[in-house]
């Protein structure tokens, strides 16, 4: 959600930019689409180390208690066993719990329960910048699209208006996801980008005054 909100702000920003300073129709493609390009692999870049860095330090992690599990595993076990004591299972039960599940894969267990990282949900880079790189990539493919096939004397205001519509409908979406409420969300979204494309369009029209 927020990479595709990236996008599309960003890339209407940039095209009505461009657009502001008098540059020609194939300029202002050109720019959106290397702009596209560039953010794309600019968050799938940042992405990537992000998550590396977190599946480093998970990797750590696991290294650190499979070696434990190694040097003491009766201390391991007890270490268990206080665990699930802590979360209300009497003592007996817990040390029962603990051998079980140790039984069936002790690193499994400590993982799980001590350190709260799932085998099957580990941090995975790649995964991650392929997703940030796409849902960026949708995102400034609106305003892109509205920009190439709307007629140049009401090309700012068509990109303006889709674009709004877009931060609408994600924000409202992203706010019913997370069970916040709707219409702060969408308006807090919605202005601020309408902030940023009023911004870069003065700008723009700026520069193009000056040169």
């Amino acid at each position: 959600m927020l990479g595709a909100n990236d996008g599309i702000v960003s890339t209407a920003s940039l095209v009505l930019g461009v657009a502001a300073s008098g540059a020609s129709g194939a300029a202002i493609l050109t720019a959106g689409i290397a702009g596209l390009v560039a953010g794309a692999l600019s968050m799938a870049a940042g992405e990537y180390v992000s998550v590396s860095s977190q599946r480093d330090a998970e990797q750590a992690d696991i290294r650190l208690e499979a070696r434990e599990l190694a040097l003491d595993p009766v201390g391991e076990l007890d270490e268990l066993t206080t665990i699930y004591e802590r979360r209300g299972l009497p003592h007996a039960l817990a040390a029962e719990v603990a051998r079980t599940l140790s039984q069936r894969g002790a690193l499994a267990a400590h993982l799980r329960d001590e350190l709260g990282l799932d085998e099957q949900r580990l941090a995975r880079p790649l995964q991650a910048a392929a997703a940030s790189a796409l849902a960026f990539s949708v995102g400034a493919a609106v305003p892109l699209l509205m920009a190439a096939v709307a007629p140049a004397s009401v090309r700012g205001a068509a990109i303006v208006g889709v674009t709004l519509v877009a931060l609408a409908g994600l924000g409202d979406l992203g706010a019913r996801l997370g069970g916040a409420p709707r219409v702060p969300a969408t308006i807090r979204v919605v202005v601020w980008g309408a902030v940023a494309m009023a911004v870069t369009a003065a700008i723009g029209a700026l520069v193009g005054t000056v040169t």
